[in-house]
Formats: C-alpha cells, structure tokens, sequence
C-alpha cells in the first residue's frame, strides 16, 4: 500500500512537462495574478469543500497531511479517495510518519484494493528509526490538489474538530484556518504536493530505485527524472506573473488576486517563509495581527515586531490560552516581558485550542499557512504558507483576528515575567532550543 504501482512510477515522477520547467531555484516570494481564493474555518468548511472537489474530479487527486486520524473527519476523507481511485482516477497520498503513525495500519485498510498509492514520510516503525539521519524534521504540510485546478492549503490536518489527540473530545471545535484556491497559484502546490510525495516513495523504495538506476540503459536520464520529481516549486508559476513588491497595495477587491505559494524545506528554501514575515513586518506601517499557536521566533523575527511597535505599528499577537502542550507554553511566555516593554499587545486565546497560523499586515497582505513562528517550523519542518496581496482577503482574515481576539485575555503590561525567575526561564527555553536545533542539524542564528 506504500508503494505505487511501477507502471505509474514516470507519470507520477515526472508529471506534466510545462510544469517542470517552471520548478526554480529563487526562494523569494513570487506573487502571481488571476487567482480565486475563499478562506475557510475549522475543517467544517473546509471537508465539505474537498468532498465536493474530489466527487468532480476526473484526472488525479494529490494530498498531503501530517495527521490524518481515523475519526469520523479522516473515515469520510479515506472514504471519498478511495472511491476516486476506484474510478479509475490516480490518488497519491503522504503523510507524516510520526503524525499519522497511530493511523498507519488502518490507513493502509482503508486503501487496501483501492488503487489509492499512500506513502509515508519518514516512517517510524522501529525503535531505531529515531536514530536515523532527520528524523526530526517532519512532513508539517496540508495540501490537497484536484486535477491542477482546486488546491487547498493551510494548518488544517485531517481529523475532527471537537478532537484533539492529546485531550480526547473537546466542547468547542479547534480554531484554524485554510484556503481554498483556484487559479495560477495551484500548479505550484501540485508541484509541491508531487515533490512530497516522490521523496517519501523514494525513502521507502530507494534500493530498489537505485539498483533500477544502476540497471538502467539510460541512468543519466533516469536520475534526471527523480531529481525533477523531488525538487520542490518555486515559490509560484512565472505564468500571469505582474511583478508585485512587497509594500505595493492593492485596490480593495481588485481583480485579479495576486497570491504567492512560499515553502520551507532543508534543500533551497530553508528560511524562505521566515524572511517573507519578516520583510513584511519591516514594511508594515498601521498594523500587525499575528496568530500562532507555537511562538519563539528568532533574534530577526523578534527585532521586527520590537521596532514596529516602536515606530507606532499596532503590533497583536494572539497565542494559546488553552496549552496542548506545557512546554511550547513556557516558550512563548519566556518572551512576554521583552515584547510587552516595547509595546507588543499579546492576547491568550481561550475558549478551545487554537491552531491557526494566520498573519494580517496593514489593509492588503495577509498569510494562511501550516507554518508555525516556532524553530520547528522556522528551521526543520516542511511547511507551505499562502501569502495574498488582496485587501479584501485581508480584510476577512482580520475580522477573524478580531472576533478570535474579542474571546482572549489579554497579557497585562505589568506581566511578572522579569526578574531572577524570568531570566531563568528564558535561559532553560534558549537553550533546550539550542540542544534541539543541533540534535535536528540545524545551522546558523536563530
């Protein structure tokens, strides 16, 4: 089940020729024009939409997650791919190893005859698996792709809602966020979402893609081939391309949307959505609502949102209130004190568990992504964010800043994060991050 069938191997590597010519090698935003974007809450608006999207399609369908869990939310996913591939359309999916791992074997039933080809991305099915070469850097991507023509992208993972792996079922759903996108933009997360699934094929099937090789007639033609289905996407296609800055604004609901497909991965593209934040903040003039479940951003990333406060940019952050995890709590309040005094607003969401990774600068750019501000996410996770020049996309992801922000509590400006303990805390964050990063292989200034 792991596996694609070997017929299918150079359809699936090699995909469509007009699409490879455009992989490249710039890690800079590459805004694109002619898109059509709706940004969708919780998986209550976004299943529905993938349902509907994959019950049309006709060609192929491409997904990657990394929870896919086997609720009620993930059993009517399966369901639906498994019935497109019994329609005799190609299904490709990869998920986490250590996300999905508790799923693996009922995934593989779920499939089982269907024609669906599911891969793993660095499976952990051994104890000695953790002593391998990255296995801390994980597939963190959500994408889903039908026939190059509907992609979904965002934090959203397969599953419930009102479930949370950690704390069973929850009385209020989970906050988090995705787009749904048609257009230009798309190609470039087909690409992305075919490089995903090729390297976690390739990790489970090297030796034997390897002896092919070596067998080969044609080796150098063959490897070609792989190193094409690996590399991932620029940043967008070069196709209706208009050459948007970073500051340029946009009018108000203008057609079409410009949009920009950015990556992080541990080949080209290691700090690309982390160098779009921060340029973006740097530009910033009115404002800055940023919303992230996991917050310890670097020394550039913190200067950032310091010096726009203190040029007079209303400067929000909205984190967890509600902890799923103790640790990435203390993380981010290690940082409160610092921010506070420059005038950083921070609120605490807390109704549910919040998982969005959402980010609105000034009237016309605003982010939608699977990207944490975390070092995870910054420096070893595969991460894919969408970032719109719209105003009018902008204006909806503020309005659910606003309305999540209505639900927190604010972080008093007199918080007692100073002091001895203060700097103890930060201290034991620093450097459990530091022993984290180089165990990862992680390089360079954070």
């Amino acid at each position: 089940m792991q596996m694609a069938p070997k017929a299918d191997w150079n359809a699936d590597v090699n995909g469509d020729a007009s699409a490879q010519r455009n992989w490249g090698r710039s890690a800079q935003p590459d805004f694109v024009g002619g898109n059509e974007l709706r940004l969708l809450r919780g998986g209550d608006e976004l299943f529905p939409a993938q349902a509907a999207a994959i019950a049309s399609a006709r060609h192929e369908i491409w997904l990657a997650t990394y929870i896919f869990h086997f609720d009620d939310a993930g059993a009517a996913l399966a369901a639906q791919l498994a019935a497109a591939a019994r329609r005799g359309l190609r299904v490709r999916v990869v998920v986490d190893g250590f996300g999905s791992r508790a799923s693996l074997p009922w995934l593989r039933q779920q499939f089982e005859g269907s024609g669906v080809a599911m891969a793993v991305f660095r499976p952990i099915d051994r104890w000695y698996s953790w002593l391998q070469p990255g296995q801390l850097r994980r597939l963190h991507q959500k994408l889903c792709v039908v026939d190059g023509d509907h992609a979904f992208v965002g934090g959203i993972n397969v599953i419930g809602d009102l479930v949370d792996l950690n704390h069973g079922a929850t009385e209020q759903p989970r906050l988090d966020f995705a787009v749904a996108l048609r257009g230009p933009l798309v190609l470039s997360v087909a690409q992305a979402a075919r490089a995903v699934w090729t390297r976690a094929y390739l990790g489970a099937d090297l030796g034997q893609e390897l002896l092919a090789l070596a067998r080969s007639s044609e080796p150098r033609a063959r490897l070609r081939r792989i190193w094409r289905g690996v590399r991932s996407p620029r940043s967008s296609t070069k196709a209706g391309r208009r050459g948007v800055q970073a500051g340029q604004d946009l009018t108000p609901g203008s057609d079409p949307v410009y949009a920009a497909f950015v990556l992080r991965d541990n080949l080209r593209r290691r700090r690309t959505i982390e160098h779009a934040y921060v340029a973006a903040i740097q530009s910033a003039q009115t404002r800055v609502d940023l919303m992230t479940p996991y917050f310890y951003p670097g020394h550039a990333f913190r200067k950032a949102l310091r010096d726009a406060a203190k040029r007079g940019v209303r400067v929000r952050l909205l984190l967890q209130g509600k902890l799923d995890y103790r640790i990435a709590g203390m993380a981010a309040q290690a940082l409160y004190a610092e921010l506070l005094a420059y005038g950083v607003s921070i609120y605490e969401y807390m109704p549910a568990y919040l998982h969005a990774k959402i980010c609105v600068v000034d009237e016309s750019w605003a982010t939608v992504g699977s990207s944490n501000i975390d070092p995870l996410s910054l420096l070893l996770n595969l991460e894919a964010n969408v970032i719109v020049r719209d105003a009018e996309f902008a204006r909806d992801v503020a309005a659910q800043f606003d309305a999540a922000a209505a639900l927190s509590r604010q972080v008093d400006r007199h918080f007692q994060g100073g002091g001895v303990r203060g700097v103890l805390r930060r201290a034991l964050v620093a450097w459990a991050a530091y022993v984290y990063l180089r165990v990862a292989g992680a390089t360079g200034r954070y």
